[in-house]
């Protein structure tokens, strides 16, 4: 007897469980990955894969060297070089998207889950990850800061 779509195969708004690219689960791991390292350097993450209308914010954080800001940081993580570096992928449509979205969180002054937004100058700045350069090496990382 079936008794409805699969949640974990459906990817229509309002379900919880969906499956998930390898492509996607590799971007969620460096959307982690960058978030765990910025906390250890001493930032406040406030959310993750945030929603602001039709934009989707990878980090909010409060990057506590002073002045403190209030960032919105995009990550962009890339298997290979093949086609160009990760830096160049964000094109015009993106970082419009991206600067609405920022914009319209800080109007809104609150993430979803009732987290407040601090009232502190706005900065958008662009993580990239990218594959170690050989077997067993360190994952490469490179925060450009206010790059967006």
């Amino acid at each position: 007897m079936t008794t409805g779509p699969d949640k974990r195969q459906c990817s229509r708004r309002g379900h919880s469980h969906r499956v998930r690219t390898r492509s996607q689960q590799s971007g969620d791991a460096a959307e982690r990955l960058v978030a765990d390292r910025l906390r250890a350097a001493g930032w406040t993450i406030l959310g993750l894969n945030v929603h602001v209308g039709r934009a989707e914010l990878d980090i909010v954080a409060v990057d506590p060297v002073a002045p403190a800001r209030l960032v919105v940081v995009e990550v962009r993580r890339r298997a290979s070089r093949d086609f160009g570096l990760p830096e160049e992928t964000v094109d015009a449509a993106k970082r419009a998207r991206i600067r609405r979205g920022a914009q319209g969180l800080r109007e809104r002054g609150i993430l979803a889950d009732g987290t407040p937004v601090p009232a502190l100058p706005l900065r958008i700045d662009l993580v990239v990850v990218e594959p170690p350069l050989r077997p067993g090496g360190a994952v490469r990382i490179r925060h450009h800061v206010a790059a967006l």
